[in-house]
């Protein structure tokens, strides 16, 4: 069995208590280019989100698990996202909310339990990650985590400044 808790961190699904973090988070404009978003979500919305958090990931392909800290405190997301069983693939994406939070090996921990699980449990081959060419931390985080930079989208992502780079990283599962 996969265990998704580390010395640092655990990953849970989210819960009902998760609706002010996850509402503070998702109107954060300092990460709208990262997630895509285009405007601010509501409580109402968000509620909603989390009433239907449980659904499998073979129904809805993508799984959203909270990163705590020992004392349970949310302090980051982490996802799966466009989950491909059939060519066993899926994108994993980590958010964690707080600088002071961040270069503490957290993201660390929470990225090797979730690629841990993604291998083991859902089976699945590869695993790749969409990162923005300036996003540094991101980077040299995912390279540490064993992901390989496997190309470069130009100008993918539009900003207020701009059109941006976006890099990205593959790992391919050595035991499938």
């Amino acid at each position: 069995m996969v265990n998704l808790k580390g010395k640092q961190v655990s990953l849970r699904a989210l819960e009902p208590k998760d609706l002010d973090f996850l509402y503070q988070l998702e109107n954060d404009t300092s990460i709208w280019e990262i997630s895509g978003t285009l405007k601010p979500y509501s409580k109402k919305v968000l509620r909603l989100y989390l009433d239907n958090a449980h659904r499998d990931i073979f129904d809805v392909k993508q799984l959203r698990l909270c990163i705590c800290d020992n004392a349970d405190k949310s302090i980051g997301l982490i996802d799966l996202f466009d989950f491909d069983p059939k060519n066993r693939r899926v994108g994993i994406g980590i958010v964690i909310a707080r600088p002071e939070d961040r270069n503490k090996g957290l993201g660390a921990e929470a990225l090797t339990l979730l690629c841990n699980y993604a291998f083991s449990i859902l089976d699945v081959h590869q695993l790749y990650a969409n990162i923005l060419e300036e996003n540094t931390a991101s980077i040299y985080l995912f390279e540490k985590m064993g992901f390989q930079k496997i190309g470069v989208k130009k100008e993918w992502i539009r900003t207020n400044n701009g059109f941006k780079n976006e890099i990205m990283f593959q790992k391919i599962n050595s035991h499938a």
